[in-house]
């Protein structure tokens, strides 16, 4: 079900289609690639908008040959056209959540690794599920925004810093310290979390994280130790395979290291102490959650993951 409104400025009528087109075209950035998103051509475009520009009697965007800016009359109808078309879609999604099967747009944004290797097969089966849902599934180094509504479903690990966002957990994750055997016959074990300074550590750069600073606990104690090596690298696969080959020790988190850890190529070490939290999250905005799209993912989310955790209960590895 789709429920069109207006826009009124000066007694000119825009409709909630024309907010839609408007609202792509500052997201895409320029004209040419708003027209390519929804596959017309740029002059189509420019003439669609030109037309709701005389239609309010105002310019919205000031046009160069690359991208385009926003005018103040253009910003302040932005502002309105979000508002109104959140507004719309909530007011949907509350009358059809009781009698319709999920169905839709639904958005989601993952980290690379480990939306390559989990979210993108359990993508797959939920849409055979849901064949009415489509998934546009984006993977980046570093988590995208989920207040602007560019992605209704964001997968985070850690703690969540933004308190305006719901998190439903879908799998514990843990960060373990892991090396391979080789390394460890040339090099020793450590013992306790200080001896790290005496190894060589392989650091990931990744999520504006401090560099270098592992943190670990036991009972009430808590101790930060700057670790240093010979080898960084902001891709966690690139630097999990140094690991693998023996050039020095890594904090990773357990998603990626139980199969490793299983086959023995990878030990872990300092066992008894905890370190930061790596739990795994489904995030969304509060008023995302009323969305059966939403809702059915996240459940989806969760079954898949509970179904496949427990593996190896010998190691006690969740994956």
């Amino acid at each position: 079900m789709r429920i069109h409104t207006t826009f009124s400025l000066e007694s000119k009528m825009v409709h909630s289609h024309e907010l839609s087109f408007f609202q792509e075209i500052v997201k895409q950035g320029s004209l040419s690639a708003a027209a390519r998103e929804l596959g017309v051509t740029p002059a189509a475009v420019s003439k669609r908008l030109s037309k709701i520009e005389e239609s309010l009697g105002v310019s919205l965007v000031r046009r160069t040959t690359r991208r385009l800016s926003l005018t103040d009359e253009g910003e302040l109808f932005l502002a309105h056209a979000r508002r109104i078309l959140t507004e719309l879609e909530e007011m949907e999604q509350q009358v059809a959540q009781n009698r319709l099967a999920p169905k839709g747009l639904l958005r989601v944004n993952a980290p690379l690794g480990f939306g390559r290797t989990y979210i993108a097969p359990i993508v797959s089966r939920f849409v055979k599920r849901y064949p009415e849902v489509e998934v546009q599934l984006q993977l980046t180094d570093h988590p995208l925004s989920l207040v602007d509504d560019t992605f209704e479903i964001g997968i985070r690990f850690g703690e969540i810093p933004d308190a305006r966002l719901i998190a439903r957990r879908i799998a514990p994750n843990r960060r373990l310290v892991c090396a391979a055997p080789s390394y460890l016959k040339t090099h020793g074990v450590p013992r306790v979390p200080h001896d790290l300074v005496h190894h060589n550590c392989i650091v990931l750069r990744q999520n504006e994280s401090a560099y270098g600073l592992w943190r670990f606990s036991k009972g009430k104690k808590t101790e930060t130790v700057k670790v240093r090596g010979t080898l960084s690298s902001n891709d966690g696969e690139v630097a999990l395979n140094w690991v693998l080959a023996g050039h020095g020790l890594m904090l990773r988190a357990e998603w990626d290291t139980a199969k490793y850890v299983r086959t023995g190529r990878l030990v872990i070490l300092l066992e008894d102490y905890v370190t930061e939290p790596a739990d795994i999250f489904a995030v969304y905005a509060e008023r995302q959650g009323r969305s059966p799209r939403v809702r059915a993912f996240t459940d989806f989310l969760v079954n898949s993951f509970a179904q496949s955790a427990g593996k190896s209960q010998a190691l006690e590895l969740k994956w």
